[in-house]
C-alpha cells in the first residue's frame, strides 16, 4: 500500500444523507488521485447526536453505510458508521477492522479546546490521526471540531499537519513517510486560535440554521465592538446592521465611538433613541393603580432607579433589536463575555437575550486581546477604535456609570476575571480563596497581577463583602439567567451549558470558611 487519503471531513450531525454524499465524493477523488486507501473521521456518517435516534433514522443510515461499502471497489475505506464502530471496506464488502494496513490509524471526532494539545503516543510504525471538522450543537452549547489531522512516522515524529477548521482531502505516500522531514507543531497566538474558532463556529452555526443577516446592538463598548468585527467578517458588511440605542445616560463619547466603529466596518447603521419609550413605560407603571381584588384597595407603584436600568436594557433588546431583526431578516446577538455570564451581570430578557452568544466563553482580557487581533491581523487597520479599547467598561444605565467621569461597571476586570475563572475553571471555593487571601498568596494562585488585592480592597471586610457578593450571584440569580441565556460557542472545557448542568440550589459556605471569616473580621476591628 502506497498512497493513502486523509479525509478531514466536515461532519453534519444527524444528516447521514449529506455526510454519505460527501464521503462518496471524497472516495471518487481519492481513486482518481491513485490512493489505495481512504480514512474518514469517527462518526463520519452521523456525527454526535443529541436527539434520540429513531428506528427510521437508524434504518436510513444503514442504507447509506451500504452505499459506502459498495463504493470500496479498488480502494480500502476506513470509516465509522455508528457509535463505537469502526468499519473497513474493500472490494464492495466489509473485511473487518483488524486488517493490517502497515500502519496504525486513530480516527476521532474530538472537540476543539483552546490551548489544549492532543498527545499522540509514539509507535514502531507510522500513525495516521484523522479528526472531524464541524460543530456539535448541544442546544445550550455549541462545541467545535477543528480537524487538525496528523501523520507521524515510525519514530513518532510529526511529518504532516492538516490546517485546523478546514475540510480537505490530503494524501500521504506511506512508502516515503519515514523519509519525510520532521515538522514542528503549528504555533499560533491564543488570539489567533480564538479568532479562527469563533469565525468557523459563527459561520457554520448560522449556515446550519439558515440565518444570513444579523443585528448587533453596539454601545461604544468592547464586547459589542468585537462582536461587530466578527460578524462583519463572517457575513459581510451588507448583511450586518449595527444599532446604537442611547438614553440620557449615554455619553457623546460612546455615541461617537459607535458611529466610528460602524463607519470603519462599513456596515448598515442606525441610531434609535430609547429615552421616550423608557419614560413612557415608567409613567404607565406609576400612573396605573394596582388593585388588591380581595378588598378593592388601590396602591401606586414606584419604579426604582435600579428597575429603570433594567427597563432600558429590556427596551433595547426585547423591543428594538428583536423587531429590527425581524424587519432586517435575521437574528440579533448576545454580546456577553464570560465574566458577565458567571455572575449574571446582565438583564434577563434584555442584554442576555439573542440568537447566539459568541463571546460567552471568553474572559474580558481575552476579548481585549481579540480586539487588538482584529485591528492588527484580521483587518490590518484600526476598525475597532482605540477609544473603545481605552474607555472604562460601563453599561451607562445611570449617572453612577458616567464614562466621561471614569465611572463604570462594578466588575474590576483585571481582578474579577481571574477570581471568577478560579470559581468556574479551577473549582476553587470561597474557603480556599479566603485562605489564600489570609496567607497573602491569592494573586499567585488565581493568576492576576500582583498588587491588585490591596489596590481594590482596603481591608478584610471589603474583600469578604466582594467575595460573597459575587459567589452569591454565581450560585443564585445568575443560574436562572444562564439557564435562559442563548446558546454559546464553547472554547474551553469549562463552558457554561450542556456539559455543566446547573440547578438553583442556592449559596453554600463551609464551616471552615465561616470560622476563618470571623477570625479575619475580628482581627480587622482590632
Amino acid at each position: 500500500m502506497s498512497k493513502i487519503a486523509i479525509a478531514q471531513m466536515e461532519v453534519r450531525a444527524g444528516r447521514p444523507d449529506l455526510n454519505a454524499a460527501k464521503m462518496l465524493k471524497f472516495i471518487d477523488d481519492a481513486k482518481l488521485a491513485g490512493a489505495k486507501a481512504i480514512i474518514f473521521p469517527y462518526l463520519a456518517m452521523s456525527g454526535h447526536m443529541v436527539t434520540k435516534m429513531t428506528k427510521i433514522f437508524s434504518d436510513d443510515r444503514e442504507k447509506y453505510i451500504d452505499d459506502i461499502i459498495n463504493a470500496s471497489q479498488e480502494i480500502t475505506v476506513v470509516f465509522s458508521g455508528k457509535l463505537r464502530n469502526v468499519m473497513v471496506a474493500q472490494d464492495g464488502k466489509l473485511i473487518g477492522k483488524n486488517i493490517d494496513l502497515g500502519f496504525f490509524i486513530t480516527i476521532n471526532n474530538l472537540r476543539f479546546v483552546l490551548n489544549k494539545s492532543r498527545k499522540i503516543t509514539p509507535s514502531n510504525a507510522p500513525l495516521i490521526y484523522v479528526n472531524a471538522v464541524g460543530i456539535e450543537d448541544r442546544g445550550k452549547t455549541i462545541y467545535l471540531h477543528d480537524g487538525s489531522s496528523r501523520a507521524y512516522n515510525s519514530r513518532g515524529e510529526l511529518v504532516f499537519a492538516a490546517e485546523s477548521f478546514k475540510e480537505d482531502l490530503y494524501f500521504i505516500d506511506m512508502e516515503q513517510i519515514d523519509s519525510m522531514p520532521k515538522i514542528d507543531e503549528p504555533v499560533e497566538t491564543e488570539a489567533a486560535k480564538i479568532y479562527k474558532a469563533l469565525h468557523y463556529g459563527v459561520k457554520t452555526f448560522l449556515e446550519y440554521i439558515g440565518m444570513k443577516k444579523i443585528v448587533i446592538g453596539i454601545s461604544g463598548g468592547i464586547d459589542s465592538a468585537v462582536d461587530a468585527a466578527l460578524y462583519t467578517k463572517v457575513l459581510g458588511p451588507e448583511n450586518v446592521l449595527l444599532v446604537n440605542m442611547p438614553s440620557v445616560f449615554n455619553s457623546a463619547t460612546t455615541r461617537g465611538l459607535s458611529e466610528q466603529l460602524a463607519k470603519n466596518l462599513g456596515c448598515n447603521y442606525m441610531v434609535v433613541p430609547i429615552q421616550e419609550s423608557v419614560d413612557h413605560t415608567v409613567k404607565q407603571l406609576e400612573s396605573i393603580p394596582m388593585t388588591f381584588l380581595a378588598d378593592g384597595s388601590n396602591k401606586q407603584l414606584e419604579v426604582s432607579s435600579f428597575v429603570r436600568e433594567n427597563v432600558q436594557a429590556r427596551d433595547r433588546s426585547a423591543r428594538i433589536l428583536a423587531t429590527l431583526a425581524a424587519v432586517f431578516g435575521g437574528g440579533f446577538t448576545c454580546n456577553a463575555n464570560k465574566a458577565e455570564t458567571t455572575v449574571g451581570y446582565a438583564t434577563m430578557y434584555g442584554d442576555s437575550a439573542g440568537v447566539l452568544s459568541a463571546l460567552a466563553d471568553l474572559w474580558k482580557h481575552q476579548v481585549y486581546a481579540l480586539a487588538h487581533y482584529f485591528n492588527d491581523e484580521v483587518y490590518g487597520h484600526e476598525v475597532i477604535p482605540q477609544g473603545i479599547i481605552d474607555i472604562v467598561p460601563s453599561a451607562e444605565l445611570s449617572n453612577a456609570q458616567n464614562v466621561d467621569e471614569g465611572k463604570g461597571d462594578p466588575l474590576k476586570y483585571p481582578y474579577h476575571d481571574y477570581l471568577f475563572r478560579a470559581f468556574v475553571e479551577e473549582n476553587l471555593s470561597p474557603e480556599e480563596i479566603l485562605n489564600f487571601y489570609s496567607e497573602g498568596t491569592l494573586e499567585e494562585h488565581i493568576g492576576c497581577e500582583h498588587g491588585l488585592v490591596k489596590k481594590y480592597f482596603a481591608n478584610a471586610e471589603e474583600f469578604i463583602a466582594d467575595l460573597e457578593r459575587w459567589w452569591g450571584l454565581l450560585n443564585g440569580i445568575a443560574v436562572a439567567k444562564r439557564i435562559q441565556a442563548p446558546p454559546l460557542i464553547a472554547l474551553t472545557d469549562h463552558a457554561f451549558g450542556s456539559e455543566r448542568p446547573e440547578a438553583q440550589n442556592g449559596v453554600y459556605y463551609t464551616r471552615a470558611y465561616k470560622v476563618l471569616k470571623d477570625t479575619l473580621l475580628l482581627n480587622n476591628k482590632k
